[in-house]
């Protein structure tokens, strides 16, 4: 019979291999995902801001529009946009 002859260590080698190859793609995919995740609240957060100042320019509210803003915005939702608000507010 024509045998296979691989060493054990050789398979645990590969084994080995294919398990940090996986770690290392799992590792680099994470902070892909939230680095996404952060532009993608941006800009939701900058969408909002221009809708609200299309809006709030007829009566006088407007609110810059930076990463700043955008993020805290998109990353809180209302209580973001209502905070940004406030603070606009008490330091003009």
């Amino acid at each position: 019979m024509m045998g296979l002859d691989i060493p054990f260590d050789i398979v645990l080698a590969y084994a080995a291999g294919l398990i940090l190859l996986y770690l290392l793609g799992w590792l680099l995919l994470v902070p892909l995902k939230l680095l996404l995740k952060f532009l993608l609240n941006g800009i939701i957060g900058g969408v909002v801001l221009w809708i609200l100042n299309l809006v709030g320019g007829l009566i006088g509210v407007t609110i810059a529009i930076n990463p700043v803003t955008a993020l805290t915005v998109g990353f809180l939702g209302i209580p973001g946009l209502l905070l940004i608000l406030l603070l606009q507010f008490i330091l003009l």
